[in-house]
């Protein structure tokens, strides 16, 4: 390209042909090139508009949102052509606009093989027809600047995904989950009838959290020992929630800081952060308007 800029500047002095000639290059493509100069710099031009926009949600989200959550994002603003997420990946690759990874370093799953293991009631479809019929359950570490963990038991439906139920504390007894259900409860008003799956964590098949699910009607049932995606969204929600929220850093700088940011995460992730699990609606949204909305969004 840089050669066919110095035949077209040059051309005025020399003809093409010779240019072409002493540079080794086929006039043909030289021509095809000038022809569709104005194209590409139209497209140069709209990506650079582009780019401001991705890099204004970007920026605004905390780096936090990939390609198909900014143009899901970007359609929702009016006054703007529709655009492609292959492209906003494209834009964001070109502008080094990369969000956060982090791995888990801590097992929070400890298996009684003595309890009562519970069916597989779901079979890896983490789905539901209605709000408040499925939901899944997980405990994850949170670690703190002083070198301790605090623990994080989190209830989330599976026909939004919304966090409906969630309790943080030091350690990982049994009324950590517990509590967690109970709010879900509070919040749902009724749990009767629903499915709560989780993994084979000792808190799960405790007599004491039997207890508590038979008192609220729900029934409990397990996956597979030692197998993740027998429990994603749980999983999935986990790493995003210490992606989005830790970002840079490694730790939380106190137990306050640790529960502040985790009640923040907990409000913006049920009310303003898309997800890709119900087609980049906010969950919020997904519970408001049902099937019509997710069946248009596909």
């Amino acid at each position: 390209m840089i050669r066919f800029r110095f035949v077209d500047d040059t051309q005025k002095n020399h003809s093409v042909k010779r240019l072409c000639e002493v540079l080794g290059l086929n006039r043909s493509s030289y021509y095809k090139w000038k022809t569709t100069s104005p194209g590409r710099e139209k497209r140069l031009i709209n990506d650079a508009i582009l780019g401001a926009r991705v890099t204004a949600v970007f920026t605004k989200e905390r780096g936090c949102y990939g390609a198909k959550r900014i143009t899901a994002e970007l359609q929702d603003q009016v006054g703007h052509e529709p655009v492609n997420h292959k492209r906003v990946a494209r834009v964001m690759k070109s502008l080094k606009l990369f969000g956060y990874t982090k791995k888990r370093k801590v097992t929070t799953t400890v298996s009684d093989k003595t309890k009562t293991v519970f069916p597989d009631l779901v079979g890896r479809k983490f789905t539901a027809d209605k709000p408040n019929r499925l939901y899944v359950g997980d405990i994850t570490y949170l670690p703190i600047a002083d070198g301790s963990n605090m623990y994080l038991a989190t209830v989330i439906d599976c026909y939004s995904p919304r966090l409906v139920g969630f309790a943080i504390a030091d350690h990982m007894r049994t009324s950590l989950v517990q509590d967690a259900l109970t709010m879900a409860k509070g919040q749902r008003g009724s749990l009767r009838s629903a499915i709560f799956y989780s993994d084979h964590g000792s808190v799960y098949t405790s007599r004491a959290f039997q207890n508590t699910c038979t008192e609220l009607g729900i029934r409990q049932s397990m996956g597979a020992i030692g197998i993740s995606a027998d429990n994603a969204l749980a999983e999935s929600f986990n790493a995003t929630m210490k992606r989005e929220v830790l970002q840079d850093s490694k730790t939380f700088a106190n137990h306050l800081r640790c529960r502040r940011d985790v009640f923040r995460r907990r409000t913006r992730y049920n009310t303003v952060r898309r997800h890709s699990w119900c087609k980049y609606l906010v969950p919020a949204v997904c519970e408001e308007c049902g099937p019509a909305i997710l069946k248009s969004a596909s």
